[in-house]
């Protein structure tokens, strides 16, 4: 019995030495970049806040500032300059980190190599981003023009009600990201920039695997699978490639910043970025 009140006092108020996380050493700051759209930012103080909020437990300086959600890539990467000048000034450091998910990808490569930021950029990490398109631009492009329009609209509405000052330009944006864009016009003006360490994962769920998917993200994973095998929804595993190439994950588009509507979903988004940091602590210290 003795025993028995003992093991319970242990679960209700036992000690640790140590009770909180560990330090991660890295002293570069983190910069978290977003995506397109405005769906996993909802309630949420952004897509991916509450992993730099997690990360920061770990004595991480981690950042996700939020930039127009629907613009094009030239405009964000003008937003993202401001963003990380401001980190910069505020850390006293003068390199960062960053990791980006989605379109947030060619956000980076286009300030690096575009707008100077080689200098203040120590490595890129990208995470499903369409270094090479998305057949799922050109499906959107290639609606009725109304369904279009009121996208476009819906779009406009959408970063005018989130975000002050905010900007849209829905179609632009999306063809940006097609894979004739992106292979003829993106990829050649935009080289990658000797001076910095560039790092990519891929991410796969539905059709072709044994990963679960978001309901939402179920027909385009089916169309897309049909014309460029497994994906995770959005981009196709071959399609995010870049740089060194990491690994894909099993994790549907919007799983791999913590968002998930399906009861199968096993990947643990805190814990794969607390990895991700962990590997840069040991190859940057």
């Amino acid at each position: 019995m003795q025993r028995i009140a003992d093991a319970a006092i242990k679960r209700i108020a036992g000690l640790d030495p140590f009770p909180e996380p560990p330090i991660i050493p890295l002293r570069t700051p983190v910069v978290l970049m977003h995506g397109f759209g405005l769906l996993a930012a909802f309630r949420r103080g952004g897509m991916l806040h509450g992993i730099a909020m997690h990360l920061r437990q770990y004595g991480i300086h981690a950042y996700a500032p939020n930039v127009a959600p629907y613009e094009t890539v030239p405009t964000r990467a003008g937003l993202w300059k401001d963003r990380l000048t401001r980190i910069l000034d505020e850390t006293g450091t003068d390199r960062l980190h960053l990791i980006a998910h989605s379109m947030g990808g060619l956000d980076a490569r286009y300030l690096i190599s575009e707008m100077g930021f080689h200098d203040r950029v120590e490595t890129l990490t990208t995470i499903s981003s369409p270094h090479h398109g998305t057949a799922i631009a050109e499906f959107i492009l290639d609606q009725p023009d109304r369904l279009r329009t009121w996208m476009a609209d819906f779009a406009h509405w959408m970063s005018e009600a989130t975000m002050e000052q905010t900007s849209a330009d829905f179609r632009r944006a999306v063809a940006e990201m097609t894979p004739d864009y992106v292979a003829s016009t993106f990829n050649p003006a935009i080289p990658d920039h000797p001076s910095v360490r560039y790092y990519s994962y891929a991410g796969q769920a539905g059709k072709g695997t044994d990963v679960a998917i978001s309901p939402i993200l179920r027909p385009f994973n089916a169309w897309l699978h049909a014309r460029d095998g497994v994906n995770d929804g959005l981009i196709a595993v071959d399609k995010a490639r870049w740089g060194t190439f990491l690994g894909t994950l099993d994790a549907d588009h919007s799983q791999q910043v913590g968002l998930s509507i399906t009861l199968r979903n096993t990947f643990d988004a805190p814990a794969f970025y607390r990895s991700l940091v962990e590997r840069l602590a040991l190859e940057y210290p």
